[in-house]
């Protein structure tokens, strides 16, 4: 009786507290789009080659500081290495709000992206130690919720605040909350359900034995070195890679694209622009119930991807004489490249054990940081050189189709000795 009471207080307690961490590190990465697309360029004379350099920057600070961010987060305390995060990456999102030149903005992102590194691997890491096997899907989907619900909100805010006011007040205005929310966080988060003073003793000492049940008959992987040549490790971190070229040159340059598209105002951008990432929060949720579901983490993972790819050489097939089916098309890409997240970190944690799944994620992610710059890099290269966005629409599809073929070559992990604990640890749930 108990595990069932303490599963639906943990999603009630934690899950807001990580999805609005999660969601403020997400406005302060991305809302430079918007700010690349409304006349931050001029004021700070940069060029179309340095714009599209300073909107992949951020990636390359995230790339190198993932790893040590997630052991860090493993060994000692998510709570502490967040609650640093947080004012560090609010600081400097405000920052870029009273920047003179170019230069500094150069050295500004690279920062940001150092200090927002280790967040997405200690939230996983951290998730790891609440949620049970059966849950981690739609825990990771809540968690990365805070992506498109931020680009949902921060589409149309963004535009607003760039038009009424600039894009230097859309910077401070944006950063400050990230600094507020690190002192709630400090009050709210506990490390462990050990440390929780709003779990009773007996639902604390019922959530350790699922979780304990889980790594029992698991293969021991003696340290990050052993975990990093795994080659289901190698093979996931090349499937990331591809995916998110797909997914940042998307983020990062749908409002420019739109804008020259149709001709539009900011504001009908950023309208505009928030449409495919509503249907992602949809195609997220569903996706992620469906792999918890049937606890079928691959076939939750290429499906949407291989139809994202579609999509993006539809969209770029029609060209921009066809504009709204083209953005039709745009919409059911962005819905599919996002839709997997929750059921791909599902299955790390699945394939290794505890003491080094949180540096694997890490690695992941890293190289899925390595993609997400050279997909904003030459998504922003390709759109300046060729003066229309049908190049970019190419690289996109294609780096997607061979994130689908990656997949593919995963094999299942229905065969690791995990699996008969899990089935002890859902009967102690449903006990």
């Amino acid at each position: 009786m108990h595990s069932l009471k303490l599963a639906a207080r943990r999603w009630w307690y934690i899950m807001p507290i990580v999805f609005i961490t999660y969601s403020l590190a997400y406005l302060d990465r991305a809302n430079y789009g918007f700010a690349a697309a409304s006349g931050m360029a001029e004021d700070l004379n940069i060029t179309p080659g340095l714009s599209s350099l300073l909107g992949a920057l951020f990636f390359l600070g995230y790339f190198f500081f993932q790893v040590p961010g997630a052991i860090y987060a493993q060994r000692n305390s998510v709570k502490k290495l967040i609650f640093v995060s947080l004012i560090l990456w609010g600081s400097l999102a405000t920052l870029t709000g009273v920047v003179s030149n170019a230069w500094w903005l150069v050295v500004i992102r690279f920062m940001l992206g150092v200090v927002e590194a280790a967040v997405m691997p200690a939230m996983l890491v951290y998730l790891c130690h609440w949620f049970t096997r059966a849950e981690r899907s739609r825990a990771n989907t809540f968690l990365i919720l805070g992506n498109p619900v931020t680009m949902l909100w921060m589409s149309v805010v963004s535009g607003y605040l760039v038009q009424h006011y600039s894009w230097r007040w859309m910077f401070i205005v944006e950063g400050l909350p990230a600094v507020l929310w690190a002192f709630i966080w400090w009050r709210l988060a506990d490390d462990r359900p050990s440390d929780a003073k709003w779990l009773t003793g007996q639902e604390k000492q019922d959530l350790q034995s699922a979780l304990d049940a889980e790594q029992v008959g698991m293969k021991p992987v003696k340290n990050y070195a052993a975990a990093f040549r795994s080659p289901k490790v190698i093979l996931l971190a090349l499937q990331f890679f591809c995916w998110s070229i797909g997914v940042y040159g998307f983020v990062l340059w749908l409002p420019s694209i739109l804008k020259q598209g149709a001709q539009m105002d900011m504001i009908e951008a950023g309208w505009l622009s928030a449409l495919p990432y509503l249907a992602a929060v949809i195609a997220m949720l569903a996706v992620s119930w469906g792999s918890d579901k049937l606890q079928k983490r691959k076939r939750f993972v290429w499906p949407p991807l291989l139809i994202a790819s579609v999509a993006f050489y539809g969209s770029y097939a029609l060209g921009a004489e066809h504009f709204w089916w083209s953005y039709a098309l745009l919409v059911i890409a962005g819905a599919c490249m996002y839709a997997p997240y929750g059921p791909f970190f599902a299955i790390i944690p699945e394939i290794l054990p505890s003491n080094v799944a949180g540096g694997a994620m890490a690695l992941i992610n890293s190289m899925g940081a390595l993609g997400s710059f050279g997909g904003s890099y030459l998504v922003g290269y390709l759109n300046s050189e060729t003066g229309s966005p049908g190049a970019s629409y190419l690289l996109m599809s294609g780096a997607l189709l061979i994130s689908v073929l990656l997949t593919l070559m995963l094999k299942p992990t229905t065969k690791d000795p995990v699996t008969p604990t899990f089935n002890a640890q859902q009967r102690l749930a449903h006990s």
